[in-house]
């Protein structure tokens, strides 16, 4: 029954033809499209995210390396090329000395693509992921171990990582991280509304990791209350509490060329647990402050924006159902990044 659904759910895996005026400057990232790569892995039938992303009429993609062959990496970057795309590649990081081989190659191969940048996210929720500050600690001494094995080969061959701010870090912690390491080769892969998980206002997020940006998981963020703290979902563009006009324009001063890659992620909403005590575990006012003013200032955020619709379910859905409700949040979020921002 499953196969069934997922194969009449591929029918609308091709989308319409791009519009007449393409986003240059916007483009797909993978997790903001997981229906459309559950339904083609249960099909059977492979997705091509990149032709995707091109018939939406983004300019952008993020995705792995199709292959280490140089004559497929070559036919990869001549499509690119002929549809005026950029891309950013997911490599993986070396976690020792042993891989440090493997990851040279890797970037080589990436840039060879036409990579403009690598992104790459190294933590989980931290709120869900340690019972400890201890925890927290060693796993932060994790990540800048492996960035110190990553960065001469970055160096090497003059390719930037974008660091995602994935509910790892608060926006201070890793900005300090990144000045500490000063590599031009090393920067942010900033998402919009990731860290309104950690009691950050966005503009705070923004205010710190703005030097650092080399490309952008675009998103707009819903909030509503629940019992443990408050639950957090991506919403269309333009339907959520997000300025996404004033942040897109500030990046853009920074750099007109910064890559915007949509991530409309159709799912349940998250649950921000700020009211139970293993949320607060990890944080220390001398490792990684947060205070009472900054969760007062996130739940007046939640108080002061109520949802304009209710926030997006997923769970008891068909594959049909979950498939086209992803369909209509990516084509609401084009439509109004088409109509509200120069992309």
């Amino acid at each position: 029954m499953m196969a069934s659904a997922a194969s009449a759910a591929m029918l609308s895996l091709k989308p319409a033809s791009a519009g007449p005026a393409s986003l240059h400057n916007m483009g797909g990232a993978p997790a903001g499209f997981p229906m459309h790569t559950r339904a083609a892995r249960d099909s059977g039938k492979p997705f091509d995210f990149v032709e995707y992303c091109h018939n939406l009429g983004f300019g952008v993609v993020e995705t792995r390396l199709p292959s280490t062959d140089p004559e497929a990496i070559r036919k990869f970057r001549q499509r690119l090329d002929s549809w005026n795309m950029r891309v950013i590649m997911d490599v993986p990081l070396p976690r020792t000395a042993a891989d440090v081989a493997a990851f040279d190659a890797a970037v080589k191969t990436a840039k060879d693509a036409g990579a403009v940048s690598l992104h790459t996210a190294m933590t989980a929720r931290r709120y869900e992921q340690f019972d400890t500050l201890e925890a927290f600690k060693k796993d932060f001494e994790r990540c800048q171990a492996t960035i110190a094995l990553a960065e001469p080969v970055l160096r090497k061959h003059q390719m930037r990582l974008g660091i995602e701010n994935h509910k790892g870090w608060r926006s201070a912690e890793q900005a300090a991280w990144l000045k500490r390491v000063a590599s031009e080769w090393l920067g942010v892969h900033l998402d919009f509304g990731n860290n309104v998980s950690l009691c950050e206002e966005p503009s705070q997020t923004l205010g710190n990791l703005l030097p650092y940006i080399v490309a952008c998981h675009i998103k707009d963020m819903a909030v509503e209350p629940y019992q443990d703290g408050f639950l957090l979902s991506e919403v269309p563009l333009g339907e959520g509490f997000l300025d996404i006009k004033g942040m897109v324009a500030a990046i853009q001063k920074k750099d007109p060329k910064i890559p915007f890659d949509l991530e409309m992620i159709t799912r349940d909403p998250l649950k921000i647990p700020v009211f139970t005590d293993k949320y607060w575990v990890t944080f220390d006012d001398n490792i990684s402050p947060l205070s009472g003013r900054d969760l007062a200032k996130v739940l007046d955020i939640v108080r002061k924006n109520k949802p304009k619709s209710s926030l997006p379910r997923t769970t008891g859905m068909s594959v049909e159902a979950q498939l086209k409700l992803e369909d209509e949040n990516i084509a609401r979020s084009i439509a109004w990044a088409r109509q509200n921002l120069s992309l």
